[in-house]
C-alpha cells in the first residue's frame, strides 16, 4: 500500500509551505491539493488555485508525488492546460500525478454553465482524450463538440526519468461505468471518492461495487491489472480516517481487501470537514503507516 495526503489550498503559503515540507518528510508517497474555483465543502474559505500551490509545493520538496485532486473541464481547457501539466512535471522533476475528473456542481454553475450531467460527463471523456494526446503526440489537430485545437505544438514534451516523450500518469476519477472504461481505456490509475452514504458500511459498499466494476472493465479491455493504480479518497466515508489510529487501519486494511494500491486522508482541520488533531496524524505517520506499507 502507498499513502497520500491531501492540503486543502485554504491557507496562505507562508502557513502552507511547512505543510508540504512535513507531508514529506512523514514519508507519505504522494501529496494531492483540491483544483475548484470554489470547494462546496468550504465555500465561505479562502481558496487558492491549484496549478501554482502545487508549482510551489515542487519547490520545496524533493521526493514525494504532487497531483491535482482533480483537475476537471469546469476550469480547464485542454490546449491551455496542456502547458501548465509540462511546467508542473518539470518543475517537480517529473513528479507530478495528474488527477482528472467531471468535476463539481459549484464550479459549474460558478461558470455560468447549464450542461446537463449527461453532457458534462460526454464533454470529460471528450478532454481526457484531447489532453491524453496534447501529452503524447504534437502538431495536434482536433474538431470536436466541445474542444477544437489546431495545429497545437506541445513541445517540449515531458521528460521523465530521462525518457523523452513519456507522458504524465493520468490518474482517473471515475464512479459510473462509462467513465471507469474511461480510466482503463486511457488512464495510468483510477481514482474514486466511492459516493454519498449515510454510515460507514453502506459507503464501503459503494467502494465495493465500483471496484468490481474496474475489475470488470480491466477484463473486458484485455488489460492487466499490475502497473493499474488504485487510488481511494477515504474522506469521503462518513467517519474522518484520521478521527483515531484505529480507524485509519482498519480503512487501509479493508482498502487493500478491495484491491487498491494507494489510499489518501486529509491533513486534519481544526473544524469539518475533516476535523481531527495532530496527535492522531503523528501516531499514524509512526506506528500505523510503517506497519501496513
Amino acid at each position: 500500500m502507498r499513502f497520500g495526503l491531501a492540503i486543502l489550498p485554504e491557507h496562505p503559503w507562508s502557513d502552507a509551505e511547512p505543510m508540504w515540507r512535513e507531508a514529506e518528510q512523514m514519508g507519505f508517497d504522494h501529496a494531492w491539493t483540491f483544483d475548484h474555483v470554489t470547494w462546496g465543502g468550504l465555500p465561505e474559505s479562502p481558496w487558492f488555485a491549484a496549478v501554482p500551490t502545487l508549482a510551489a509545493a515542487a519547490a520545496v520538496t524533493e521526493r514525494i508525488g504532487l497531483g491535482t485532486f482533480v483537475s476537471s473541464p469546469n476550469n480547464h481547457h485542454p490546449v491551455q492546460f496542456m502547458r501548465e501539466v509540462l511546467a508542473l512535471d518539470d518543475i517537480s522533476g517529473g513528479r507530478f500525478l495528474l488527477g482528472i475528473g467531471t468535476g463539481g456542481d459549484l464550479d459549474s454553475r460558478i461558470t455560468g454553465e447549464d450542461l446537463p450531467l449527461r453532457d458534462r460527463v460526454a464533454r470529460f471523456h471528450e478532454f481526457t482524450g484531447l489532453l491524453d494526446r496534447l501529452l503524447r503526440d504534437d502538431h495536434v489537430t482536433v474538431d470536436g463538440r466541445f474542444y477544437a485545437a489546431r495545429d497545437v505544438r506541445t513541445l517540449p514534451g515531458p521528460v521523465r526519468g530521462g525518457d523523452t516523450g513519456s507522458r504524465v500518469p493520468l490518474v482517473i476519477a471515475a464512479n459510473g461505468p462509462r467513465s471507469i472504461a474511461l480510466a482503463v481505456e486511457r488512464g495510468d490509475g483510477w481514482m474514486t471518492y466511492g459516493g454519498n452514504a449515510d454510515t460507514d458500511e453502506e459507503w464501503w459498499a459503494l467502494v465495493a461495487g465500483h471496484s468490481r466494476r474496474v475489475d470488470e472493465a480491466l477484463d473486458a479491455a484485455g488489460r492487466d491489472s499490475d502497473g493499474f493504480t488504485r487510488y481511494l479518497n477515504l474522506d469521503s466515508a462518513p467517519t474522518f480516517s484520521l478521527s483515531s489510529a484505529a480507524t485509519f487501519e482498519q480503512a487501509v486494511g479493508r482498502a487493500a481487501d478491495l484491491g487498491f494500491t494507494d489510499v489518501i486522508t486529509h491533513w486534519p482541520r481544526p473544524t469539518e470537514p475533516f476535523l481531527g488533531t495532530r496527535d492522531v496524524l503523528d501516531e499514524v505517520v509512526a506506528d500505523v503507516i510503517p506497519r501496513l506499507r
